[in-house]
């Protein structure tokens, strides 16, 4: 990740929706924080701490239940699971290539990742990477569908490893997006990560806020499989921060006190 001082890293986090999503929790000990600045530190920290895997779980009819469901740092998995109810209020679809013709909701992200999934896709093809969005947002119906087909399929305990069960998938989040290539025949398989076009993501996606969220030999932290092809949208800073230190999203997170 490019170095960035103190100041700026602040002053980048101020605008909009990034303060949520651009994400910070050290910094050089050689600078001194101006007073907005320090506001800004400040509020970060409460931010980490307001979002901490502790703080922002319900049980809801005998379900563990998300309750910070807009927020851009939302963890969800096979412990935290987000209401059956829930859609995003800001989806837009994002002016980028897609697998596949035709409209589809799978198409859609929250506004915030979209505009940076777009800044994604617009350095891979100035660094001759083509790739295409293969799915975005799912309901939770669709999610129930898809689960339900794997496990009729896989049997449940099978179909887990690779596939989430309804209201536990980041896709109705609305802040992932699968990702492949046409040397991967657009498939969502491991191999992508060995293509040029996945080692470019895996490489690049933390610049644009975006994690590769199941890292391999991560399957005991995260619960599923390796998959290089998902990224999620977490901001920028937060992004450096976890892949630079190898962490998963669970991880980061249960730092915060």
């Amino acid at each position: 990740m490019k170095s960035l001082s103190r100041k700026s890293i602040i002053s980048t986090i101020l605008v909009g929706s990034v303060v949520a999503g651009s994400a910070f929790t050290t910094f050089p000990l050689n600078h001194t924080l101006t007073p907005v600045a320090s506001a800004a530190s400040s509020s970060f920290t409460q931010f980490l701490h307001d979002n901490a895997p502790g703080r922002t779980i319900k049980t809801i009819k005998n379900v563990a239940t998300v309750t910070n469901v807009s927020s851009t740092v939302v963890l969800v998995n096979k412990k935290r699971n987000l209401p059956s109810t829930y859609t995003p209020q800001d989806l837009v679809v994002p002016n980028i290539p897609f697998s596949f013709s035709g409209s589809s909701p799978k198409k859609q992200m929250r506004k915030v990742a979209a505009t940076a999934i777009e800044k994604l896709f617009a350095a891979a093809k100035k660094d001759g990477i083509d790739i295409k969005a293969v799915s975005g947002y799912r309901s939770y119906a669709t999610q129930k569908s898809i689960f339900d087909r794997n496990a009729s399929i896989k049997g449940e305990a099978v179909a887990n490893k690779t596939s989430a069960r309804p209201g536990q998938s980041e896709h109705q989040t609305g802040l992932a997006m699968d990702i492949s290539s046409a040397s991967a025949g657009y498939d969502l398989q491991q191999s992508f990560g060995n293509t040029k076009e996945g080692k470019w993501l895996k490489a690049n996606a933390h610049k644009y806020g975006f994690i590769i969220r199941y890292g391999k030999d991560q399957e005991k932290l995260t619960g599923y499989s390796y998959e290089p092809w998902h990224v999620r949208y977490v901001g920028v800073y937060i992004a450096g921060e976890i892949t630079s230190q190898k962490l998963t999203l669970e991880q980061y997170l249960e730092r915060a006190i």
